[in-house]
């Protein structure tokens, strides 16, 4: 269970990681951003968590805003797996999670 909580944790983290990267290369980089090398990345990078973003919101949701949702989302979710593995820990005894 602890495995299955850190990977889970693990490809969480990366997500918000690169949807902040994209985010900043987004006001970084200007009308130049399609260009930009490490911006195809992220974007590529980021694309399931921009479809969970589509299919968790309203469709009134401005499509311009899917990053912001992807990004809130998977927030939501990093803070419950890390409140779950906290629990985990703490039902076994913290000697089997070092």
């Amino acid at each position: 269970m602890l495995q299955f909580l850190n990977i889970l944790q693990l490809l969480l983290y990366i997500g918000l990681l690169a949807l902040a990267g994209q985010g900043l290369l987004f006001l970084l980089a200007g009308q130049n951003r399609d260009s930009n090398l490490f911006y195809q990345l992220f974007q590529v990078l980021n694309r399931p968590w921009l479809g969970i973003a589509r299919l968790v919101s309203p469709s009134r949701v401005d499509p311009r805003h899917h990053g912001w949702v992807a990004f809130f989302v998977t927030s939501v979710l990093y803070v419950a797996v890390t409140l779950a593995k906290i629990e985990h820990c703490v039902s076994v005894g913290m000697e089997s999670c070092r």
